[in-house]
């Protein structure tokens, strides 16, 4: 599971998801990719399993590229813990997902294999998508 080898500081804010992306939205290395058109957190869990389902669709022909990194660490309490007592400790790691980024790129394989490939690995993320390829 991807997480940072090192971070400035242990536990950050929740910060909200303002606008639309500023860089991240054109595709960059493949000839097809996978857009977000909704902004919410996307865990490494979930890029990990939407990664795999691509690869396994894709019979490892071809070439992924992971635009998205988490580097934000989501921080929870325990069960039935009283109110107080400060802030919980780093549950998972997540990315911030803005409108109009590009979520995983993809190149070396046809558009209908693509197409499945991106359309299994949307399902497998909490936002919603939608594949765009080099020429259109």
């Amino acid at each position: 599971m991807l997480s940072p080898a090192k971070t400035k500081y242990r536990k950050q804010f929740k910060g909200r998801i303002h606008g639309v992306a500023s860089r991240g939205y054109r595709l960059s290395f493949g000839s097809y990719g996978l857009k977000a058109l909704e902004p919410s957190r996307v865990n490494a869990a979930q890029i990990e399993a939407a990664r795999r389902a691509i690869t396994r669709c894709m019979k490892r022909v071809g070439k992924v590229w992971v635009r998205v990194y988490p580097d934000v660490p989501v921080t929870q309490k325990p069960a039935e813990v009283r109110m107080g007592s400060g802030k919980g400790g780093v549950e998972y790691w997540a990315c911030r997902v803005y409108p109009g980024v590009i979520l995983f790129e993809m190149d070396g394989i046809d558009l209908d294999v693509a197409r499945e490939a991106l359309t299994m690995a949307a399902t497998k993320l909490p936002v919603q998508t939608k594949i765009v390829s080099r020429g259109a």
